[in-house]
């Protein structure tokens, strides 16, 4: 288990490490930066550096854990990454599943991937399922995550890197905005995230700012709730189509 300075989450779980770019938002990808730097420091796991790996030895790691956390799952990859057979995601989800007491978040940029699994397996109901949109052109992505029976699902607009125009946020409970970091950090303009925060207020969306490089100079203008804070107003429940598990409040 890894404490995180990801502040939509408290922890993260890495049974699978290692990636490849995607999308516009995979450029300057954050944990590619440090996968290479863990392999420089002779971290074992991370022996083969961002090359997409598969950790078995992980899988058992959340019955450890003690009380209950939020949890980031392939924080150093994505889930539902072409290499990763479903057998294994088959694996990660029976973990999740035995572990009820914890929440689980999966953020993938292969919707499409995701909902092919998901077609052929329930979603436990302490998942929570996201999708990235960095852009415009990507927005195809919400339209396959409404579809999914996710207790929460989110988008995760990160990096943002342009305007998203006009979204439908129909099924959706929770945006996360936030910019890129770094020293190549592409700008996040202001205006953007006004944006997506008065059509997250208008469709009874909870929003997050991400309290990074361009979110803390925005955060005046911002209005923003953490996710616990969230969590024990009950937020998701009252924005919920349906009824909702226990666990979500």
């Amino acid at each position: 288990m890894q404490t995180t300075k990801i502040e939509w989450t408290d922890k993260t779980w890495n049974p699978v490490t290692g990636c490849t770019k995607y999308s516009a938002g995979c450029a300057h990808c954050y944990a590619e930066v440090m996968s290479r730097r863990l392999q420089a420091m002779g971290q074992k796991k991370y022996v083969n550096g961002f090359q997409l790996s598969l950790h078995e030895e992980n899988l058992s790691e959340p019955f450890g854990w003690k009380g209950r956390h939020t949890i980031f799952v392939c924080s150093m990859s994505d889930l539902f990454h072409e290499d990763v057979p479903f057998s294994f995601i088959n694996q990660v989800m029976e973990t999740i599943r035995l572990t009820p007491q914890h929440r689980y978040q999966l953020l993938t940029k292969r919707a499409e991937r995701m909902a092919e699994y998901f077609s052929r397996q329930s979603i436990p109901e302490n998942v929570w399922l996201g999708v990235t949109v960095e852009s415009a052109t990507v927005k195809h992505r919400i339209d396959v995550l409404r579809n999914l029976e996710a207790s929460v699902r989110f988008l995760s607009c990160e990096p943002l890197l342009e305007s998203l125009d006009q979204m439908d946020l129909t099924n959706i409970d929770w945006v996360i905005v936030g910019g890129e970091s770094g020293f190549k950090a592409r700008p996040m303009r202001e205006e953007w995230v006004l944006q997506i925060q008065a059509q997250a207020e208008q469709q009874n969306v909870a929003f997050f700012l991400s309290n990074g490089v361009h979110g803390a100079a925005m955060a005046s203008s911002v209005a923003n709730m953490p996710m616990e804070k969230l969590l024990k107003a009950g937020y998701f429940r009252r924005c919920r189509r349906r009824n909702t598990q226990s666990w979500v409040s």
